[in-house]
């Protein structure tokens, strides 16, 4: 037995297999359920033109929603990239649970019938002349339009820093992609044989998945204890701010769990370069420039909205959100605040919470109920609250479930059943196992 399967087996000792199934049967009772509540739904006749920028998460579930709820619409899907990745899945790819073929598959593979793809990229929007153009200087006019592109990984804002080195001289990054991953994972087991100083943080930009530094941290704790080598590296997580998570009761749990586990912290630390050779990471902090010295390091770059939109009219022009593009939206439905036809889904919406899959799910049907309204003549009463949800990864087998909304409330989708702040293995198995069937049936318009 290797490595990889040595943890997923120890993972699952001692697991209930009756409540596994009753989790499994209800994984595959809920799209079933919401199939007929969108057959039941009558449809919206319309000639309307609908372009969706992006075949990301927010894109595929949108573009299926409309299928389901438009008739005689001409809904057009439009993204370059013809693989499909379960970005959820990254961090179990980095922690060598899962090989890269685990989180990817085929865009075209969610793309419903009656929807158009044009696999290019989308150059220039004009919410202006209602219309986008691709890279191949193509014009696509709508009546319509979702912004659905995700973000840009802006590693070239870190001095030093190139993604070619991801894999090497103890470099990793969990974000990149699949094949990333897994070489952060490689780099990741040398580091947890031989021990040394193991670097992590986050960017001060906005960021996709904000709990997934933290959870790479836990697991790397947790790979050392059990090959009997914590007391060889020390662990330094180098938060952005003065805390760890936004959402203050979280932040203060991951504190403790943190000191419990000998994670050091520094503060209002804001990495702005690294030197390879040296393996020098060098922070920006409110007192002048700092370097750690590390043996490796999970490098998260800074984000920020993908350069076809911080270059057309539609991020916000002032405010916290403006210098890195995201798109001026309600926050309440994700529809522009100026440009009323245009909505925008996911990563690149200018809203407090909300990067996350988990976000997605509950985005996505607002925006669609309002659209559909707008096409029939009507108004639409559906509210996104800010719903963001991490299954926060404390150790191999243990996670613990954060829901919260705009206001930093906890809002526990199975309260009673799943303590939100303790660390479970129900709550892992949600993350291995069940999560991606659901995050599947999102993308079909099911969930």
């Amino acid at each position: 037995m290797n490595g990889r399967d040595a943890i997923r087996d120890e993972s699952r000792r001692g697991l209930d297999r009756r409540k596994l199934l009753k989790m499994a049967m209800l994984a595959g009772t809920l799209p079933a359920m919401a199939t007929r509540a969108a057959a039941e739904e009558p449809k919206v006749r319309t000639q309307a033109r609908i372009v969706v920028a992006g075949a990301g998460a927010a894109g595929l579930a949108a573009a299926s929603r409309l299928a389901r709820r438009l008739d005689g619409a001409s809904i057009i899907l439009i993204d370059r990239r013809r693989e499909h990745f379960y970005q959820p899945g990254f961090t179990l790819v980095g922690a060598g649970l899962k090989s890269p073929s685990y989180v990817i598959s085929a865009t075209k593979d969610y793309v419903p019938s009656g929807v158009t793809l044009i696999e290019e990229q989308v150059r220039e929007f004009d919410p202006v002349g209602n219309k986008v153009v691709t890279e191949s200087g193509r014009a696509v006019p709508y009546d319509y339009l979702i912004v659905a592109t995700g973000l840009e990984l802006a590693y070239a804002a870190i001095a030093g820093m190139d993604t070619a080195l991801i894999g090497r001289d103890g470099i990793g990054s969990v974000y990149l992609s699949p094949e990333g991953a897994e070489a952060t994972y490689r780099e990741l087991s040398r580091f947890t044989d031989k021990g040394g100083v193991g670097l992590f943080g986050r960017p001060a930009t906005e960021m996709k998945c904000a709990g997934a530094p933290l959870k790479y941290t836990f697991i790397t704790d947790d790979i050392l204890r059990r090959r009997g080598n914590r007391g060889k590296a020390e662990l330094i997580y180098a938060a952005h701010n003065k805390v760890l998570f936004s959402v203050p009761i979280v932040a203060e749990k991951v504190r403790m769990l943190y000191a419990d586990r000998g994670v050091k912290t520094v503060q209002d630390h804001v990495m702005t370069a690294i030197e390879p050779g040296k393996k020098i990471a060098s922070f920006r902090t409110p007192t002048g420039t700092a370097e750690i010295k590390y043996d490796f390091i999970n490098v998260v770059p800074p984000m920020r909205a993908p350069a076809a939109v911080r270059n057309s009219p539609l991020p916000w022009q002032s405010g916290p959100w403006a210098a890195d593009g995201w798109i001026e939206v309600d926050r309440s439905n994700l529809r522009h605040t100026r440009f009323p036809n245009v909505f925008a889904l996911g990563d690149v919406a200018g809203v407090p919470k909300g990067k996350t899959a988990a976000s997605v799910k509950w985005q996505v049907p607002v925006a669609v109920d309002h659209l559909v309204a707008a096409i029939a003549g009507g108004r639409s009463q559906a509210a996104y609250n800010g719903y963001t949800s991490c299954p926060l990864i404390t150790r191999i087998g243990r996670a613990m479930l954060v829901e919260f909304d705009y206001n930093d409330n906890l809002v526990p989708s199975f309260p009673g059943i799943i303590a939100p702040l303790e660390e479970l293995w129900v709550t892992w198995i949600m993350k291995e196992v069940a999560l991606k069937p659901t995050y599947t049936a999102m993308l079909r318009g099911l969930a």
